[in-house]
């Protein structure tokens, strides 16, 4: 005679099958829009088609093992959720998108920093900020100045290297 545990126990594990349908199905989008790109005939040995088909491939492997690993249940117990991390993290990125035109990569990108080290439970906001602004300004030099990339240009920016707002 079996209890009501054990037969629920070897159900396979759903919330997995599901992640593993979705890596399924962007290997299948991958090998797809890869396989539509139109290239000149030089680059048709090894192009740019190449990576995106490995990893295509290897989201195949990662679905099929996803799969066996649903099914024996082989995957740890689930904690509950704590949803303040996450709020964090999304309302960083929600402010680094409203003031990225506005003020400009540093400062947005430094509140986005300051929110996901408050997420992780590090440092007062007051802290986070100033050095998320400062390592975000040394990225956006490399890159503006450097590499001669565009990132968006803010008020910190202008004043900091050109001596001008």
């Amino acid at each position: 005679m079996t209890t009501g545990s054990s037969s629920r126990s070897r159900r396979p594990d759903g919330a997995a099958l599901v992640i593993a349908a979705i890596l399924a199905g962007l290997a299948v989008i991958i090998f797809w829009q890869t396989s539509q790109m139109r290239l000149p005939p030089v680059q048709q040995r090894v192009g740019p088609t190449v990576f995106p088909y490995v990893i295509a491939s290897g989201l195949a492997l990662l679905a099929i093992g996803t799969v066996f690993s649903a099914l024996r249940n082989g995957f740890p117990e689930r904690t509950k959720d704590d949803y303040r991390p996450i709020f964090w993290i999304v309302a960083g990125l929600v402010a680094q998108i409203l003031l990225l035109s506005t003020a400009g990569f540093s400062i947005a990108t430094g509140v986005l920093f300051a929110f996901t080290a408050k997420a992780f439970g590090r440092g007062p906001l007051w802290q986070t900020i100033p050095i998320g602004v400062v390592f975000s300004f040394i990225v956006w030099f490399i890159f503006a100045k450097g590499l001669q990339l565009s990132l968006p240009a803010g008020v910190l920016e202008r004043l900091l290297t050109t001596g001008s707002l």
